[in-house]
Order: structure tokens, then sequence, then C-alpha cells
């Protein structure tokens, strides 16, 4: 049977989006490229504010099934709002709008330099990208095979609590960390419970995962020190010293939003573990990791300098990761379509 092609005529009466698509190891973004209407505010966190309120039915469109799934992640593109800054970005998933996206911002850069879009050759290239944690530093060059190299320097990140314990229902007692990466993540060694971080044991990790997650939100109140939008626990990590790199530190596990579960090792994620191994006193400033993910993606993350945060103890930590481009899309959505705002099954 021949394909025919779709007629202007047609489309005219439907709602159009493009996006271009990506991954870093191993974790989807889909970027928005065309298709959202202009958003409206001074920051970024006003725009996040605005999507939520008004266009919040494009991020359910784009991320739910029949277009995206449960485990799907975007990005939406901003003008800049920081003087220096190349442009500015809003982070969607399942739940709703992250504060901060490492897996992304690797992505971003990746497609940015792929497509012509900002200019990266042998000379280190600084792109700075508003996020709503903050003003994000990446660097970008190309080796002498033409292979791109990405990293950034997160926002200030730190331990928020240390040795804490909570009673999980139908699990029991859970020890854990808190870390701020960008997000607050509740930090729980898998090893101590016997739970295994790989992809066999999926859905146990989600389901103890969001039961850390909800009774450590009942139990400790969060309190960014600058922004009240800011002051929630994302997700829960899971970490593990059985890893399948002998040359990593350890496996990471994210369980965030409505228990999606990040493919890579999470790029705030291990921007706050480096903060609570600092904290610790167990690695040194300058001192790369590797950290693996549940399916053996991998990112280097180090502390590279120390600084004071509102209070805060903090460090500045550096991630880098692989990042491809996967495929371009145009979405349709017909007006007699039933599923416009989307559904999640897993």
């Amino acid at each position: 049977m021949r394909l025919l092609d779709i007629s202007q005529s047609w489309l005219q009466n439907c709602q159009q989006f493009t996006t271009l698509d990506a991954h870093t190891e191993g974790e989807p973004l889909r970027i928005i490229t065309a298709g959202y209407p202009e958003l409206k505010g001074e920051t970024i966190l006003q725009m996040r504010q605005y999507v939520t309120a008004n266009l919040d039915q494009y991020r359910k469109l784009l991320m739910h099934e029949p277009r995206g799934h449960a485990d799907m992640y975007g990005a939406l593109l901003t003008p800049p709002v920081t003087p220096g800054a190349d442009f500015g970005v809003l982070f969607l998933h399942n739940e709703g709008y992250s504060s901060m996206c490492g897996h992304g911002i690797l992505a971003l850069v990746k497609v940015a330099a792929d497509t012509g879009t900002i200019e990266v050759g042998a000379c280190p290239r600084v792109i700075k990208i508003d996020a709503p944690a903050g003003l994000i530093t990446a660097s970008a060059y190309r080796d002498e095979q033409g292979q791109l190299h990405a990293s950034f320097k997160n926002v200030h990140s730190w331990a928020e609590a240390l040795n804490c314990s909570v009673n999980v229902p139908g699990f029991g007692e859970v020890e854990y960390d808190i870390g701020f990466g960008g997000a607050y993540y509740a930090y729980v060694n898998a090893d101590r419970y016997e739970l295994s971080c790989h992809p066999d044991n999926v859905a146990q990790l989600i389901d103890i995962g969001r039961r850390i997650k909800h009774a450590v939100m009942a139990s400790h109140p969060l309190t960014h020190p600058l922004e009240s939008d800011l002051s929630f626990l994302y997700g829960t990590i899971f970490t593990s010293n059985k890893v399948t790199n002998p040359q990593a530190h350890s496996r990471h596990v994210c369980i965030f939003a409505d228990g999606e579960v990040d493919r890579s090792p999470t790029g705030t994620g291990v921007a706050g573990r480096i903060a609570l191994l600092y904290a610790k006193g167990q690695v040194e400033l300058n001192h790369p990791l590797m950290i693996e993910s549940i399916v053996d993606g991998r990112m280097l993350i180090s502390a590279t300098s120390t600084a004071e945060f509102h209070g805060k103890q903090a460090v500045i930590p550096e991630v880098s990761g692989r990042s491809f481009i996967t495929g371009k899309h145009q979405f349709i959505v017909d007006p007699e379509d039933i599923f416009q705002h989307g559904f999640m099954l897993r």
C-alpha cells in the first residue's frame, strides 16, 4: 500500500507541534521547536507558572500517550532572561515541570551544536542557559575526530540533611540523606535493603521509591533559601556499590515525578550526590567520579569548588555525559481526537 501525503487543506484544521528528540545516556529529551503559544513572564519561574496555569494541556499532549509515554521528558525553549545567556528552557515530564535537568542540558548542547544553531569547534565554547534553578554554564568542544564533548557547571549544590530516617508504610524504617543539585532528592543506599538496581527490578524500585518520596515529603519539609517554587522533594535516588563498569564509583536509579524512572544517572542527582559525598569527607575537590545508571549509561561528576550560598555550604559540580539525536517529529492534533490531552499507562 502506498502511503499518501497529508493534504495541506486538512492540516489547516489541525494544531501542529514539531520536536527534535534526543537522549543522554539513554534518558529521552523531546525538544519542542514549534507549536506553543508565546510564553509570558519576566523570569523563567514566572514562565513556568504561566505554562502551568494556562498551557498545561500541551505538556500532557506531548509527554503522555499516545504521543509520548510515562517516562518521556521534554524541553520547551524560551528567550533568555539573564544578560549573556544564550537561551532559556523549561523542563517537562509526566507530572509537571522540574527545576533543573542535567541530562536535558547536555542534550540541548548536543542538538544546538549538531544542528549548527551554535557553532562549536576545537576551542571550548561556553553556552549559558537560563533554567528554573538558575543560570547554567555549559561548555562544548570537538576533538580531532570531530566528536562533541559537552559538560556543564551546575547551580550551587549542597547536603541538605544527613543520616535521617523515616518509617515507610509497607516497607519499614529507611535511612536517607537529602541533597540539592538543582532539585531536592532523598538518597537511599539500596544495598542496605537488598534492593537490586538493575532493570529486572524496576517495578519494585518504582513502588518503593514512590513510597519513600511521599514519606519523606510528609515528615521532612524543605525550604529553598531563595525560591519557594524550588522547595519540594523531586524524587528518590537509590545508590548502589554493585556496578557493571569496574571504573564506576556507584550506580544510581532515580524515581521522580509520578513514578518516572531516569534511564541516565541523573544530572541533578549526581550533582546532589557529589555534594553529599563532599560533606561526608568521602571525596576531594576536582576528583571526578563515574556514576552509572540502571541501563549502564554513565556520567562523570566532580566538585570543582566550594561556595557559601545563602547560609548553605555548597559545591559547584561539573557534569558530563553523552547525548545523541534520535528523531525529528511533526505531531498533529486532529480536532476530533478523543485523546488530545493524552493518558498514562504503565
